[in-house]
């Protein structure tokens, strides 16, 4: 299979020839070669032929990296959309159908900040209907969004809004079915329904609100998250034939804890989300800035003695 069939027969639950990977963000290109992705910033002030002579400069050092890592699908940051949108080209341009494309694709509430936590706890319960209106805007401007990047080469997307603390959802299930539920489902019909991929992805304890987000129907879930005590053998026992699962490999530990941690947790992973298809394999969060890259490198020489069908 190539990179992308591997993902799709995955993501759609079905069983590859070895199990896929990928990670949402991969932050640590100069320790693996050298250099890092290109960002927005570096393009400003560039003519046109200069933007264009960058963006593919970009998409050729990116299709090396994932190359290097095997990676089955690339998700495209640091770029504005339309700079995403024609990377995406580009990387069909250089390596044709290989790999799947994603990118971000979300529009529904997340977590807030400080400021923003008194702001909406002020609107839940005294200007419900100005918060659903905020709420169908951010929708709607994601579905658009979405369709272009699809009818740029993109292949689906990872929808990054983070609902839950490693505690559990940042509102009540009552309030997440109100207010964010509706217009997840709705983003993730649309991307259905243009032929594209949707995986959900929030970090934290989503055990509360699971049953909502498998509903919203998703291809997949990432990302598992087992500092939070999602624990990816009962999310497989009791959700493996609704949902994909991506991810729950501990990130924790591979920053802090043992080379034998590590491995265990990769294991894991393995052992009881591989079987019957519908995994694909990655840390709990990302392969982070500070993390040493060998540590990233131990849980993809896990991956490669496990990964065959």
């Amino acid at each position: 299979m190539t990179p992308r069939e591997r993902m799709i027969t995955a993501l759609e639950r079905r069983v590859p020839d070895r199990v896929p990977t990928f990670e949402l963000e991969f932050q640590l290109c100069p320790e693996l070669l050298g250099r890092d992705f290109l960002r927005e910033e570096e393009l400003e002030g560039l003519t046109p032929g200069q933007v264009e002579e960058r963006l593919r400069d970009n998409a050729r050092f990116i299709i090396k990296v994932y190359e290097t890592l095997e990676h089955d699908a690339i998700c495209l940051h640091y770029l504005s959309g339309e700079h995403i949108a024609r990377t995406a080209e580009l990387i069909r341009e250089e390596s044709g159908d290989r790999f799947m494309i994603l990118c971000h694709g979300d529009g529904t509430l997340a977590i807030p900040d400080g400021d923003g936590m008194y702001e909406l706890s002020y609107q839940l319960y005294e200007e419900p209907d100005a918060l659903h209106e905020t709420c169908r805007r951010m929708a709607q401007d994601a579905i658009r969004r979405n369709a272009y990047m699809l009818a740029h080469g993109v292949d689906g997307f990872i929808l990054c809004s983070d609902y839950c603390f490693n505690q559990g959802p940042f509102m009540s299930p009552k309030m997440f079915s109100q207010f964010i539920a509706p217009y997840l489902k709705e983003i993730i019909a649309d991307i259905r329904a243009r032929g594209g991929y949707a995986i959900k992805h929030t970090d934290g304890n989503i055990m509360p609100i699971i049953d909502q987000l498998v509903a919203c129907n998703p291809h997949a879930l990432h990302s598992l998250d087992p500092m939070a005590g999602v624990d990816i053998r009962a999310v497989k026992q009791e959700y493996g034939d609704k949902v994909a699962l991506c991810g729950n490999v501990h990130c924790a530990a591979m920053q802090t804890g043992t080379e034998q941690d590590v491995i265990a947790s990769a294991e894991y992973c393995l052992k009881y989300a591989k079987p019957g298809g519908g995994y694909v394999f990655c840390t709990s969060n990302i392969p982070f800035r500070g993390l040493p890259l060998q540590r990233y490198q131990l849980v993809l020489d896990v991956w490669k003695q496990y990964r065959d069908y």
